[in-house]
């Protein structure tokens, strides 16, 4: 377990009430369908044994997670909701993922094989993926047929089949024709072979953006991971909420620090490694104990990142290095003075989105990349 840095002025804010809005208010709008909140990748760097109940107390009716040892960590924590496996367990791995109740996910006839091989399954919940263009992990439909018989004739009953959206949140009228194929492909699918299945057998294909931008493929249940978290796959999403009458989804994920440091340096000196940029005007710098180490990008620098000082934007004054950051003030900051590198201080807001257009990268990416380092504390 790597280090976490509670001895020095430096943590994140997991605002758990905000996490249970954004749960109900995403369930209430894809009513009837269920909601299953995605918490892998330790809840999109939240963490998710913080996350996991609220989302359920919000209303969301089962968890995703993409490791066995995520679903395993959670059954330890105590939650007995459904916790749906995103990804195939690996052959190793099958009698943990059976013991610990997940509902598995199986992609190919390989791994139905496997799946009988271990023993079992038929005590468990059995999710088959299909793949209709991700092509990442999925069973062809020509060889569906071929699937359904060897789970059929080991004995396991399939209580769910699914597919996954690559492009979901794209705007253009290409990803949007991309999507509605693979919906129409995923339930003619699911059609060919009705008689295999049961009536009951959960259909799902919505991420948070085919949730959004796509009612009707909502279906039986939705796989929500961006959206629970307080952002939006695009930022046109939230007339969605707003249309149909739902609250809107409030951020959950603050970083913050205090200044350890002040110094008064002339126009032209450079901060920081490699003295890089050069002070325009005699100014006040501030040392922040938050670094790349931590999750806070050295291109942070080079994209014109901001944080937030007495409630008002306040520029890097150098290359962010491995355990700190440097902040060019006006002249009235202090030591001790609350930084706000993500979330709001007062009137200002520096978002996840925010960071992403400055790192040229997408907002999963940002919310994952918070090091464990950097303590996560659950604030309501």
């Amino acid at each position: 377990m790597p280090v976490e840095g509670r001895r020095r002025p430096a943590w994140a804010e997991v605002d758990v009430a905000a996490l249970a809005h954004n749960a109900a208010a995403l369930a209430a709008l894809v009513a009837p369908a269920r909601l299953c909140a995605v918490v892998k990748a330790d809840g999109y760097g939240h963490g998710a044994r913080t996350v996991a109940p609220s989302l359920l107390a919000g209303g969301a009716g089962l968890l995703g997670v993409a490791l066995v040892d995520e679903g395993i960590e959670l059954r330890e924590d105590g939650v007995e909701a459904p916790i749906l496996l995103l990804a195939e367990a690996q052959p190793t791995a099958l009698r943990d993922a059976i013991d610990a109740r997940l509902t598995l996910t199986v992609g190919s006839v390989r791994a139905a094989q496997d799946l009988v091989a271990a023993g079992g399954a038929a005590a468990v919940p059995v999710h088959v993926k299909l793949d209709t263009g991700m092509h990442r992990q999925g069973v062809a439909p020509g060889d569906l047929v071929t699937m359904l018989a060897v789970l059929a004739d080991g004995g396991v009953a399939v209580g769910g089949i699914w597919t996954h959206f690559p492009v979901a949140d794209g705007d253009s009228d290409e990803a949007r024709a991309f999507t509605l194929g693979q919906l129409s492909t995923f339930e003619a699918a699911i059609a060919a072979v009705r008689g295999r299945l049961a009536a009951t057998v959960v259909r799902h294909a919505a991420n948070t953006a085919g949730a959004l931008w796509f009612p009707s493929a909502r279906l039986d249940l939705v796989r929500a991971g961006l959206g629970v978290y307080g952002c939006f796959p695009h930022p046109a999403m939230a007339q969605v909420l707003e249309a149909a009458g739902v609250p809107a989804l409030r951020p959950v994920l603050s970083v913050k620090a205090r200044v350890v440091a002040i110094r008064d340096l002339p126009a032209g000196a450079r901060p920081s490694y490699g003295r890089r940029r050069a002070l325009a005007h005699d100014a006040q710098v501030a040392t922040v104990p938050v670094g790349y180490a931590d999750g806070y990008p050295r291109a942070m620098l080079d994209g014109g990142a901001e944080v937030l000082i007495r409630g008002r934007r306040r520029p890097l004054a150098g290359v962010v290095t491995m355990d700190q950051l440097l902040v060019e003030c006006d002249g009235d900051a202090e030591v001790g003075d609350e930084v706000v590198l993500l979330g709001r201080q007062g009137h200002e807001e520096v978002t996840a989105d925010e960071w992403a257009r400055v790192l040229g990268t997408i907002s999963w990416e940002v919310l994952c990349g918070l090091k464990p380092r950097i303590p996560k504390l659950a604030v309501e």
